[in-house]
């Protein structure tokens, strides 16, 4: 990344975003006044083979924890996406300990996995899990996919538009390619203003946060066409209520009687509607060459 330039747009107008990185201090969060793209001001402790043993993860060797603790995010992503992927080829693009993998696995025809972390090939196997370790000998498989899913990685990567178009190659013409990824425009940081988050929030990993705005020039810089985004909301209302409150994360399993269903869906949809949701899930396709 030539942090002279903006990624998506090549403008050399940034400001600084307040706050810290909360595993680097030596980083800026900076965002760019032409197309409002966030990301930090460094990735040179991105390494080449960063994300092949990373040690990223906080729950490595544990994985039956580590699934534990996905299982909520990804229940509900295949609740979303079910209809999607029913009977179709899906790859899961940086499938983690592959917690969706195995759930999609039991409605798709064929379910397959790519994860750079050679460390979990181990897991997988234990659990029948068909996952690669590199993008190359995936290409060189021949297999194509009707739906490639990628929760919470491109945010992770230095060039995230030329491997959305890699990607592309192996996705078929009439298939999608599903992202989550983070907001830049997080109520607690965008409406809330909480310092304590401010602070917490931003991490090393995460060199890049979008918008729909940002992703749409993402997809743009791809060469892929956006058929959709929509703002959801991970956490809920005591979470916030506990940053606001306590400055601390956590609100969402200490005060989780503050919650319902009916609250929970009615705050993500006031969030939504104001664009200030913590995550943002979009839909990219081939382009219609017609």
């Amino acid at each position: 990344m030539n942090n002279k330039f903006c990624y998506l747009c090549e403008s050399s107008d940034f400001k600084t975003r307040p706050g810290n990185v909360r595993d680097n201090k030596h980083l800026k969060i900076l965002e760019c006044n032409e197309c409002g793209l966030v990301f930090l001001d460094g990735d040179d402790h991105i390494t080449e083979d960063h994300y092949q043993n990373s040690g990223m993860h906080d729950f490595k060797p544990d994985y039956d924890r580590w699934l534990i603790n996905c299982k909520k995010d990804d229940s509900r992503r295949l609740d979303f996406l079910k209809p999607k992927i029913a009977n179709k080829t899906v790859l899961d693009f940086g499938c983690g300990i592959g917690g969706f993998l195995g759930l999609a696995s039991q409605f798709c025809k064929e379910c397959y996995g790519l994860e750079l972390e050679v460390g979990l090939q181990e897991s997988f196997s234990q659990r029948g899990l068909k996952v690669y370790s590199n993008y190359d000998d995936l290409l060189s498989s021949g297999l194509k996919f009707d739906i490639i899913t990628s929760f919470h990685v491109v945010e992770h990567l230095k060039n995230p538009s030329e491997i959305l178009k890699n990607l592309s190659q192996i996705l078929n013409d009439n298939g999608e390619i599903i992202v989550e990824v983070p907001s830049s425009s997080d109520a607690l940081l965008s409406l809330f203003n909480s310092v304590p988050f401010q602070n917490f929030t931003y991490w090393s990993q995460h060199l890049f946060l979008f918008n729909p705005d940002t992703f749409l020039k993402l997809s743009k810089k791809a060469e892929l066409s956006l058929n959709w985004v929509k703002s959801i909301q991970r956490y809920p209302l005591s979470n916030h209520l506990h940053w606001l409150s306590q400055g601390l994360p956590g609100g969402h399993e200490k005060w989780s009687f503050l919650d319902s269903p009916k609250l929970t869906n009615a705050y993500e949809e006031t969030l939504a509607s104001l664009g200030i949701t913590d995550t943002l899930i979009a839909s990219l396709s081939k382009p219609d060459l017609d």
